[in-house]
């Protein structure tokens, strides 16, 4: 698979409680960013230091995203398997976020050469 590398900034995942409403700051920034509803929580993904964390149940830092380039198609199986896989196999934690397009890998920081360098020896580019 074709992959990008956003490794201009950090990112946060923020855990909320589930009746939380939609930060006014997360309207402002322009990079990536995720927000996620369910009857137990709200999950927000933003780059660091963007939201303030004083209403978050929980804060977790210094991630960096990895993005499967071009839009998939849902009869596709197997794509994040493809990524997973190798990486869990090579004792690296992920977090998961698909959108309509495409699908996204959150892995932290300190595992990020180890990452890249195990995805492209499974046959991955970067863009």
């Amino acid at each position: 698979m074709h992959l990008q590398l956003f490794d201009k900034r950090t990112y946060s995942i923020m855990k909320f409680p589930a009746h939380t409403e939609v930060p006014t700051l997360f309207h402002t920034i322009n990079d990536f960013k995720s927000i996620t509803y369910t009857a137990d929580e709200c999950s927000i993904i933003v780059p660091s230091a963007t939201l303030p964390a004083e209403q978050a149940i929980s804060v977790d830092d210094d991630w960096f995203i990895i993005q499967i380039i071009g839009e998939l198609d849902f009869s596709l199986v197997g794509i994040l398997t493809q990524l997973a896989n190798p990486l869990a196999e090579n004792q690296i934690s992920i977090f998961a976020l698909s959108t309509y397009n495409t699908d996204y890998l959150l892995i932290k920081n300190k595992d990020k050469d180890k990452a890249i360098r195990v995805l492209r020896e499974h046959g991955h580019t970067f863009q």
